[in-house]
């Protein structure tokens, strides 16, 4: 793997074993606009550098190639896809998911089942501007809740159509909840950087349906 060294968080050295902290009383919710908000906690997840070793050793990654403007192009950032019953590569990530379920369970009214994952070897790999719009959130309201690992990254959150960008510094166990509609009308993006940047992993839990 290409890219920075990778820097623990000097937080997670003293923890022995990875643990869930509460989300209760944390979250702290950021309304947009046209009915769609996001939730952001940092450093949910202590002991994330574990867990994050975990993922870069057992997890199959795999690179893609998509078609853009007539021709093939690498996708940059490798994947691997969870399905509903597939087991998950740490323990910590199915009782992510459980703890995600419980407490948006009175917003969503379904549980998180899939478990999409990207790697981000380096500050070259990037994703595009774009909207979790296949399946259902094409025109349902739903949620999409984001657990990072690694070197921390920025996301962006637009309007779609363009507008104002947000941005969420995401690495070390952070947490980040995108919901009401915000899949359909707000964008989001992980840049390229040209800023020194180690690897870092991005799990994306999502109800059935939603990809």
């Amino acid at each position: 793997m290409t890219g920075a060294a990778y820097q623990p968080s000097m937080l997670d050295l003293t923890v022995e074993e990875p643990s869930l902290g509460r989300m209760a009383g944390r979250l702290r919710r950021h309304p947009l606009t046209r009915g769609a908000w996001v939730d952001h906690l940092p450093g949910w997840v202590a002991g994330s550098d574990q867990v994050f070793d975990t993922l870069l050793r057992d997890v199959p990654w795999r690179a893609e190639r998509r078609t853009m403007y007539d021709a093939e192009v690498d996708v940059p950032r490798l994947l691997c896809w969870y399905a509903a019953h597939r087991p998950l590569p740490h323990p910590l990530l199915a009782e992510a998911r459980a703890a995600l379920s419980r407490h948006y369970a009175p917003e969503l009214g379904e549980p998180f089942v899939t478990a999409g994952m990207c790697l981000y070897r380096s500050g070259r790999d990037s994703v595009a501007w774009h909207g979790d719009t296949q399946g259902r959130s094409a025109h349902t309201d739903t949620m999409v809740a984001i657990v990072s690992f690694g070197s921390p990254r920025t996301l962006l959150l637009r309007p779609r159509g363009g507008g104002t960008s947000l941005r969420f510094p995401l690495g070390h166990g952070d947490l980040v909840v995108m919901g009401g509609s915000c899949q359909r009308t707000w964008e989001h993006a992980v840049p390229k950087t040209t800023r020194s940047a180690g690897p870092r992993v991005s799990v994306q839990f999502r109800p059935a349906g939603v990809a």
